[in-house]
């Protein structure tokens, strides 16, 4: 009997640490997801982003809140230009193997219209696992009350 629950205990034991590992792996997939994201942003790599954004996401920004379609389109005219988000802060929450939230905090440097601006934001990101893709299925700034 002893023997019996060494073994189950070891076999629990292997178990979490698979899961652990599963979990750390899911964390740096999506970290350099999100990453990636920042850069087709900046370089208005429109056909990647359509890609990434799953078709029922929302876009939250302090002007409004839209689909993908049109998110897609504002990038591609030019009307909001990421430029440059200075990340300084990731954090990453894997609720399970499909859904993963993820929080940036950045400095971001875009062209909004005409105006060229830059605001501290906590951003987040939800991500959904569909047919063995990550997509993007929220993308919220809020506006920070401190500048970095």
């Amino acid at each position: 009997m002893h023997k019996r629950i060494i073994i189950v205990s070891l076999f629990f034991l292997f178990i979490g640490q698979v899961v652990l590992a599963q979990s750390a792996d899911i964390e740096n997939e999506i970290t350099e997801l999100s990453k990636q994201k920042w850069q087709w942003m900046a370089d208005k790599n429109t056909d990647k982003l359509a890609e990434l954004f799953h078709d029922k996401a929302k876009f939250v920004h302090m002007g409004g809140t839209w689909g993908k379609d049109r998110e897609v389109d504002i990038i591609r005219s030019g009307g909001i230009h990421y430029k440059k988000a200075d990340v300084h802060e990731i954090m990453v929450e894997v609720l399970n193997e499909n859904t993963v939230i993820l929080w940036n905090r950045i400095t971001l440097l875009a062209a909004v219209g005409p105006n060229e601006v830059t605001n501290p934001f906590m951003v987040t990101e939800v991500y959904v696992k569909e047919e063995n893709n990550w997509k993007l299925a929220d993308l919220t700034f809020s506006k920070l009350l401190t500048r970095e």
